[in-house]
């Protein structure tokens, strides 16, 4: 059993790509510090947060909601770190590895929602069975 989200590959995961997107901004031109660095570290402080804070809610419905929201902002971040490839703030081979940790955390995300927006199964089925037959 899971004691924290921190315990959660997806959050660790996500928690990595966004430390690596922190470290490739550093070297952007500082007149895109309100630009695309500051669009860039948003999404990618947004993946780990909203998994984060979904699972910290405590209920199905909320932790599938933040995994919803980490998933969209885990494709915006893709977006802005094609962009920034093609304007050159990102050499060939750095955006290629923060890409490919970007899709293994898309992959990991799709898994999780779609685990959660299943119902949950009943421990008992006979049990529940036999209260929808009365």
């Amino acid at each position: 059993m899971l004691r924290g989200f921190k315990e959660l590959l997806v959050w660790q995961k996500a928690y990595a790509v966004c430390a690596g997107v922190y470290r490739a901004t550093r070297a952007f031109p500082t007149d895109e510090k309100y630009g695309l660095t500051g669009q860039l570290r948003r999404a990618a402080v947004s993946v780990p947060s909203n998994i984060a804070e979904g699972y910290g809610r405590g209920t199905r419905a909320e932790y599938l909601r933040g995994a919803r929201v980490a998933y969209g902002s885990n494709c915006e971040l893709e977006t802005q770190l094609l962009i920034a490839r093609d304007l050159g703030y990102l050499d060939k081979a750095g955006a290629e590895a923060l890409q490919r940790e970007v899709r293994e955390v898309e992959l990991m995300l799709k898994a999780l929602v779609k685990s959660l927006a299943r119902p949950p199964r009943s421990l008992e089925p006979s049990v529940s069975r036999s209260l929808d037959e009365r």
